[in-house]
């Protein structure tokens, strides 16, 4: 667990090798309820290489002083990103 937003990480490690690698991250609200856009990458191991870039939002709750994960949406790729884009440009 993290005690601070800046310190939450979705990387994941399993034997050594780095299966979900963080390639950047956006703090969206800080708070008692923290949310964050992150961008990453998932290994595979058929191929032996990472895959295209996807992206998660994912929302954290401190309590006892360390951020727990509570809920995630994950979007799948780029275009589905660009559509959440452009609905939020004719909302806002």
């Amino acid at each position: 667990m993290s005690k601070t937003v800046e310190d939450i990480t979705i990387n994941y490690e399993e034997d050594g090798l780095l299966l979900v690698k963080e390639l950047d991250k956006c703090i969206l609200s800080k708070g008692a309820w923290t949310t964050i856009l992150f961008r990453y990458q998932n290994w595979n191991k058929t191929k032996g290489e990472y895959g295209n870039d996807v992206f998660t939002i994912r929302r954290y709750q401190k309590r006892q002083g360390e951020y727990i994960p509570k809920s995630k949406f994950n979007i799948s790729s780029v275009e589905q990103a660009k559509k959440i884009v452009e609905a939020l440009k004719g909302w806002i």
